[in-house]
């Protein structure tokens, strides 16, 4: 596995595109980008985040092998069972550090917007276990 590509110019990632949002929204991300910056290298942070992963997330999830498919393709074939994280889906494994790092900033509310709903959900779960407000927004 590759290091992950640290940004060389602030707001760019690599070769491969960037961070484009209205400028109002900048200070937020620069708040939020220190954040993490000061807890990138926090054994405790990183502590609590597995915990949180291993035992209220439920990772890792295991890979199953799937004989027909695999049969089928003259294959092995596995599947990732994200699906077994609770909430269903892989999106709790996103919502539950920036959970923890809006705890860990003092932050008391978080707001998110969601299209199918999933993420929502993951949201929601990762703010009931630190005990913060969570305010969903869903398309119609």
């Amino acid at each position: 596995m590759q290091p992950a590509t640290k940004s060389r110019v602030k707001g760019y990632f690599g070769d491969y595109g960037g961070q484009f949002v209205p400028e109002t929204l900048i200070p937020a991300l620069e708040t939020l980008s220190d954040a993490y910056d000061a807890l990138e290298n926090d054994p405790e942070f990183h502590h609590q985040l597995d915990q949180a992963l291993h035992h209220f997330v439920g990772r890792a999830t295991p890979l199953s092998f799937a004989p027909r498919l695999s049969k089928h393709y003259g294959l092995k074939i596995y599947l990732k069972r994200e699906d077994l994280c609770h909430t269903g889906a892989h999106k709790i494994n996103n919502a539950i550090g920036q959970a923890l790092l809006a705890k860990k900033m003092g932050k008391t509310k978080i707001i998110a917007e969601t299209g199918a709903g999933q993420h929502g959900v993951a949201t929601a779960t990762a703010c009931a276990k630190y005990g913060l407000e969570c305010i969903v927004y869903m398309g119609e």
